[in-house]
């Protein structure tokens, strides 16, 4: 629960304002009443007593810090029964986050002399007996002063490092990209865990970009983006510097922060300071930035992996494959040679001999994987005679939208593997239809104001989408549904009233399309019956509780939708026409939940989740269908970001988006994660939306 301004904390603090909110609970700015000071104060909602006894333990370890660049632990104290406390000293100015929103990129020199002076600051809690771990470096928490001190700040989650005996204090937590590997999960961090995260942060600094995750570098999932790459203009021995603090490995890290230190100021050559003395222009005043509000430049930081780097497949598995795929070419092609030599020797060009160099191309191997057969089976489809045949009397559709029938489907198992997703490869978002193992993409809707959020009827012969929408945003106001034919022909609107209709549905059996509008002035649920062209409201609240994102149970006789009571988005269940509503899953006051989809079997409901009070990825969710407000389980796919996620029509596959403010891309693996793999490799465009196509009947 978050402190009112004016509540007096332990008798003391006059709480003045919430400077941030997180999962584990809430920094203040503070007055202390007996000092006449302010303060930050630190909760934590963490109240075991064991919990209780190691935070009072190390909170006594803190408040004995004493240096130039880390604020002052003055008090600390546990309220039994609501939380714990620190209170630090308050740092005026800005931080390096809002310092990068400001100017951009970063100068190199600012950049190693605030990597100097947050090494200082490691060194000391580095080496006090036992080390403190700060464990949370991000741009975040590098504060700079108005007279351009450099401060390192929040040490909500510092652990004291007790060698091969880790402490159960110090919250374990993740920040994708400049949080290391061994710090997710239960493995054991040091103080070459710090090392990584500070080079990561002065990496987002130089470059705009929050580098690739640890962990899914670690995986084999993603490549570091070399830092010279993403900034020309950066030295090579900073470049350098930096990349082997972000080394997966530790013991290829820098060992120290001293080290990491002289390796900065070397690059630039650049002499040893006094402790405190390195500092940095001064942010502006108050009155400097409401005179001009424009300094953010077009280099602000990105808060997405790019996509063009962020590789989803290992590099090592795509090595082995290339050479897998080059040798049974090879082997084809000196077949091909050999038999055509020997046709012609014998009996000269026949048209079963050219028949035969087609099949021996076309075989998969004994050891072929999945895909391969997959790949196979397509291109036996896609030449096949009753392909043609189907082709040649498609329904004519509008000029510059192909047919979409030159798609063949591709079978494994029970599911076909086409998805219909939204990108703006062509400036402003339409909607296309792929087939996955092959590079075809195919533009199914040609709206000027852009289409998005696909929806395909379960006969897998049409789709409800969304229009206008130019680009991936969370609303879209003004919009209205329409319906297609999955090859481009056929479109009509939906029944519409101002305000907005999106987040369409199309229901297991194909009667109805329960939707997202906000018609009423605020967003609920409807319900369109498709024979009577009836639009009925689903969702009655009022206006400060909307309703969005309904989603069909397999059987048709439930929706769960996103529903936000209080102050974050909740998951409830209702009938089909309404009725019984009831709560599914509540994350408390800070989580969201939103994008709910039931698996095919009706046994399980996935959604996405993220902190509603500051920004952070997206994480995948799922709890049992059958028992609400039970626990959930964080499902680890290995991106940094996941949601709108789509079941396969058989549940072999899963498509879903990953991304963030930028570069959005859809990709599709099994459940488990396997096989993964991205649709699109272009980097111009954002991918999102995808909608697995059911079998065509």
């Amino acid at each position: 629960m978050i402190l009112e301004n004016e509540t007096l904390l332990h008798k003391r603090y006059q709480i003045r304002e919430n400077l941030g909110q997180g999962g584990m609970g809430s920094v203040y700015r503070a007055t202390d009443q007996n000092l006449g000071v302010d303060v930050a104060v630190k909760e934590n909602l963490f109240t075991t007593e064991e919990y209780a006894r190691q935070f009072r333990l190390e909170a006594v370890i803190l408040a004995n810090i004493r240096h130039p660049n880390l604020p002052r632990v003055s008090d600390h104290f546990v309220i039994a029964g609501e939380g714990q406390y620190l209170v630090m000293d308050f740092i005026e100015g800005e931080d390096l986050r809002q310092r990068m929103e400001r100017v951009g990129i970063l100068r190199e020199e600012e950049v190693v002399l605030i990597g100097a002076a947050m090494c200082d600051a490691l060194s000391y809690l580095h080496a006090r007996k036992p080390p403190i771990l700060h464990r949370d470096i991000k741009p975040g928490n590098v504060k700079i002063s108005p007279d351009g001190h450099i401060f390192l700040v929040d040490f909500g989650l510092a652990k004291v490092y007790q060698g091969n005996q880790a402490t159960t204090t110090g919250a374990r937590a993740m920040t994708p990209g400049y949080s290391p590997p061994e710090q997710y999960g239960t493995a054991r961090t040091d103080t070459r865990t710090d090392i990584y995260s500070l080079g990561a942060t002065l990496y987002a600094a130089l470059t705009g970009v929050i580098p690739e995750d640890g962990l899914a570098r670690a995986m084999d999932n993603a490549q570091l983006t070399p830092l010279r790459k993403r900034n020309p203009e950066v030295s090579r021995h900073l470049a350098a510097a930096i990349e082997k603090a972000m080394e997966v490995d530790p013991s290829d890290r820098f060992q120290s922060a001293d080290d990491f230190k002289v390796a900065l100021l070397n690059s630039k050559s650049m002499t040893q300071q006094l402790l405190g003395t390195y500092t940095v222009a001064p942010p502006p005043s108050e009155t400097e930035r409401k005179s001009d509000p424009s300094k953010k430049t077009s280099n602000a930081l990105v808060h997405s992996m790019p996509p063009e780097e962020y590789a989803f497949v290992s590099p090592r598995k795509k090595q082995l494959e290339r050479e897998r795929r080059n040798r049974r070419f090879l082997f084809v092609a000196i077949a091909a040679i050999l038999m055509g030599v020997a046709s012609l020797f014998f009996f000269g060009p026949t048209r079963e001999f050219m028949r035969g160099v087609s099949q021996l191309i076309s075989p998969v191997e004994p050891t072929a994987t999945l895909l391969d057969i997959a790949t196979a089976t397509q291109v036996a489809l896609v030449e096949s005679p009753v392909v043609e045949k189907a082709t040649s009397t498609s329904t004519a559709v509008p000029p510059t939208v192909a047919p979409i029938t030159q798609l063949s489907p591709t079978p494994i198992g029970a599911d076909y593997l086409q998805i219909a997703y939204t990108s703006t490869r062509t400036g402003v978002a339409q909607i296309y239809l792929t087939g996955l193992l092959k590079d075809e993409a195919i533009q199914v809707t040609n709206m000027p104001g852009g289409a998005c959020q696909p929806s395909w009827a379960p006969d897998g012969l049409k789709m409800v989408f969304t229009s206008p929408c130019a680009i991936k945003k969370d609303t879209y106001e003004g919009s209205s549904l329409y319906i297609i034919n999955a090859d481009g022909s056929g479109l009509q609107q939906i029944p519409t009233a101002p305000g907005g209709d999106f987040e369409p549905a199309w229901s297991p059996d194909g009667k109805y399309i329960a939707f997202t509008s906000v018609r009423d002035g605020y967003m609920q649920v409807y319900l369109y019956v498709i024979d009577k062209h009836d639009v009925n409201r689903l969702v009655k609240t009022n206006s400060t509780q909307p309703a969005r994102q309904p989603a069909w149970s397999p059987d048709g006789k439930q929706i769960v939708y996103a529903y936000k009571r209080v102050t974050t988005y909740e998951l409830w269940t209702m009938s089909t026409f309404g009725s019984n509503e009831k709560q599914f899953f509540a994350s408390g006051d800070v989580l969201s939940n939103h994008y709910p989809t039931w698996s095919p079997d009706g046994s399980l409901i996935l959604f996405s989740q993220h902190d509603a009070s500051e920004f952070n990825f997206p994480n995948l969710f799922s709890i049992k269908a059958d028992e609400p407000n039970s626990s959930a389980l964080k499902i680890n796919m290995g991106v940094l970001s996941i949601e709108d996620l789509d079941y396969s029509p058989g549940g072999n596959w899963i498509a879903y988006e990953s991304g963030g403010d930028r570069g959005y891309h859809v990709l599709y693996s099994t459940p488990s994660g396997a096989n993964q793999a991205r649709i699109t490799e272009d980097v111009a465009f954002d991918d999102f939306d995808p909608a697995w196509r059911p079998v065509p009947k």
